[in-house]
Parts: structure tokens; sequence; C-alpha cells
């Protein structure tokens, strides 16, 4: 009897484990990948970068199964450290020339993917409204990156203010100023602390993405803002080189590019970010 019911036991565990195999495969026969989505944490600046990925995130994202978290930095250093340690899986915040000297100092390596939009660099004073009115012996802050630094000199050059070697371009250092008629001093500054150096300075060269952070109005209070045609600083999403092909980055690149996108840059920035083409 001890026997029989021992097999018995036996024979309706076997049972049941039989059918708890059987529900388990039927529940994860379910495709997973349709309703987990893609997880890709991005690094960018607040202002525009920040806003343009909140949009994506809002009203795009969880349609394509992608799970965006955005991490803000104020600074242009930390979101490719970052990046380069592997704790983000991309950033935004960046045009390629600055990307490619990065690189080229830090040894890092990493890849622009996907153009976005161009912020036109420009120049801003609170002491005058024209830019003919700058004074004789004038100071005037500008980013002290390399990248950004020759890309402010090249403003000032094509307006007139100062005259650049031949040939040089946006690669141009101070060294590289052959004219200074009206003997401006030129004060490098981090690029964010540029704005705030306004109460300080005669006139300052400020990127785009500070200049709208600080409330200040590029298409109407710049005294001379970029040109746009030919311009190379197209800011875009960048990854680890490797990585360009992942999921996340792939949809993210494809979102950022979507026609809502540039609609929401082209009505909510009113010409001081300008999506690319």
């Amino acid at each position: 009897m001890k026997i029989r019911a021992f097999v018995g036991v036996a024979a309706l565990s076997l049972l049941l484990a039989a059918c708890g195999t059987s529900q388990s495969a039927t529940s994860s026969a379910k495709p997973a990948a349709e309703s987990a989505d893609t997880v890709l944490k991005v690094g960018a600046s607040p202002v525009p970068h920040g806003e343009i990925l909140t949009f994506v995130k809002d009203n795009l994202a969880k349609q394509a199964g992608l799970n965006l978290e955005v991490v803000e930095f104020t600074d242009y250093v930390q979101p490719n450290v970052q990046l380069s340690e592997g704790q983000l899986g991309a950033n935004f915040f960046q045009h390629k020339p600055y990307l490619d000297d990065f690189n080229k100092s830090k040894g890092t390596k990493l890849s622009f993917v996907t153009p976005v939009h161009l912020e036109p660099l420009g120049l801003y004073s609170k002491k005058i409204t024209n830019v003919s009115a700058l004074a004789n012996e004038a100071t005037v802050a500008v980013p002290n990156d390399a990248t950004n630094l020759g890309r402010a000199l090249k403003l000032l050059a094509d307006n007139g203010l100062i005259t650049l070697k031949d040939g040089v371009g946006t690669a141009a250092t101070e060294r590289d100023v052959t004219g200074n008629p009206k003997k401006l001093t030129f004060k490098p500054l981090e690029a964010p602390l540029l704005p705030r150096s306004l109460e300080d300075v005669d006139a300052a060269v400020i990127n785009g993405n500070y200049a709208i952070e600080a409330g200040l109005k590029p298409a109407s209070e710049a005294l001379v803002l970029e040109k746009t045609e030919g311009n190379p600083y197209v800011n875009g999403l960048v990854v680890q080189e490797g990585h360009e092909k992942d999921a996340g980055v792939v949809t993210l690149g494809k979102l950022l590019q979507d026609p809502k996108v540039k609609e929401f840059i082209k009505t909510k920035y009113a010409g001081a970010v300008i999506p690319s083409e």
C-alpha cells in the first residue's frame, strides 16, 4: 500500500510538473520583444538638446519601442568622457569638428552618426546694439575650446572686426590674427560661462545652446550671427565606435530626423536653432 501510494504521488507530481512546463512554455512563447522597449541612456546639454530629446521621448519614442533616458550636462567634456566609459549609450550636444578634436586630444573613439540641427554662433553685447559701435580696445570674450575658438575668430573676421592668416579658416587661434584695427582684447572662457561674462566684457561670442539657455534670442539679439550655408557645425547624435548599428541608436537617429522633430525645432526656437536638411 505504501509503495502504491508513493508511485501514485510520484505520477501525480510528474503530471503537475508537465502541466507547469507546458504553461510556462506557452507564456514564454509570447514575443517578449514586442512588449519590452529598448533602453537608451543619452547625455545632452539642457538646451536645446535636452528639450529636443524630451519631445522625442514624450511624443515618438514609446510608439517606436524605445525607452529613452535623458541625462543632462552643463559642460562639453563629461558627456564624452562618460560615453567613452560606457556610462551612456549615446550623447547629443556637439558638432563633428569638436568631436574630431576631442577624439584626437583625448584618445577616445567616438563616432558621429546622425546630424540633427545647427545652432548659429553669435556675437552679443549688453553695451552696444550695433557691431559698428564696438569701441577701440574693447574686450571680447570667446570660447576657449579649440574648435569653437577658431569658429568665433572666423565670425569676427567675416564681419570685418579682424583679419586672419590666409587659409586658416575655423582652425584659427589668436596667433593667426594678422589684423586687429580696433585693438580688441580676447578673453577665452569656458563656453558655459560666456553668457555671464556679458556683464564684464564689451561683447562675447556665445554658442547657440548657451545663448538660448541664458534667455538670449540669437535671431534678433545677436549683433552678428554665423551663416548657415555650408556650415560644418551641425550638432548630432554620437556613440562609441562599433555601436552605430545598435537597435536603440538606429531608432533614435531616425526619430531625431522625423518631420515632427524638425517642425518642433522650427516652431520652438524661431531661427535660433535650425534643423539639418
